[in-house]
């Protein structure tokens, strides 16, 4: 399909693609495929977009929850982003993550999409205290190029920009990106598919902020580390996730001006 000519984007992920870390579940999240389908929309006011995201998807979750529907959808536009979840498990395996995003790959371009999909920064640099996974990062990035180029599948590098770990790009917890990181996500895709009035301007750094001393950076990493890591840790070992008893927030394709029900809106009808 040539650049721009867009009607039916279908976005498939975890948390990043549902818009953790931009709004919140009162006023409704927002994320980098909203902020993408409002691009989308502005070439091509027709769009209509679907979002099937849940939080705390693992790869292999994804591809079993998401691929079927969204291939009943029948996009002509695709994002598949998964297997930050994974890289946080201790029995983490990339060819086994990678593998599962091959699939989604494979049957979305065989259908006719054209898939998008992203690597991941160094979360070393983003959390110091996560910097024994880096190399799981780097190896999963390599898998998802070759992947990706196997089947077409067009990769915005967000992972190969250093703009892509300063800590305005992500939220207090360092696991989501925040609404100026969710716009940069946004941005690298639309340059990605050669949208029409996209540019490079996503890879510019910020201007320059004061670097922490030593001991306030230190500080940093506690404060960090008792607010959201060990809760995290806590639910992994309960076997809880942050998306048990959660639903896609928009199923169905539906024009950009047209809102999917909120939260409460869902509730009041599962409870009925």
């Amino acid at each position: 399909m040539p650049s721009g000519e867009y009607l039916r984007y279908v976005a498939l992920g975890d948390s990043q693609t549902e818009g953790l870390g931009d709004g919140d579940d009162t006023v409704g999240l927002r994320g980098f495929a909203d902020r993408l389908a409002e691009h989308l929309a502005a070439v091509d006011p027709g769009l209509r977009y679907a979002n099937l995201a849940v939080r705390g998807r693992l790869a292999s979750q994804v591809r079993t929850e998401q691929l079927g529907p969204a291939l009943a959808l029948r996009p002509d536009l695709a994002t598949v982003v998964a297997g930050v979840n994974d890289l946080l498990r201790p029995r983490f395996n990339a060819a086994e993550v990678a593998g599962h995003l091959e699939e989604m790959f494979a049957a979305l371009t065989a259908a006719g999409a054209h898939v998008v999909t992203l690597t991941f920064p160094d979360v070393g640099r983003i959390a110091p205290l996560a910097r024994p996974v880096r190399s799981r990062v780097f190896d999963l990035n390599a898998r998802i190029r070759a992947a990706a180029s196997r089947h077409g599948v067009t990769v915005a590098e967000t992972g190969r920009q250093a703009v892509a770990t300063d800590p305005r790009l992500w939220t207090a917890d360092r696991l989501h990106a925040s609404p100026l990181g969710h716009e940069r996500i946004a941005a690298a895709i639309a340059q990605a598919v050669h949208l029409p009035g996209s540019d490079d301007a996503w890879t510019l750094p910020l201007p320059p902020q004061a670097v922490p001393g030593r001991w306030q950076a230190a500080g940093a990493e506690l404060r960090w580390a008792a607010a959201f890591l060990g809760p995290w840790l806590g639910r992994r070992l309960r076997g809880q996730s942050s998306g048990d008893g959660r639903t896609a927030k928009r199923p169905q394709l539906l024009p950009l001006s047209a809102a999917p029900d909120s939260p409460a809106d869902t509730a009041q009808r599962e409870s009925a």
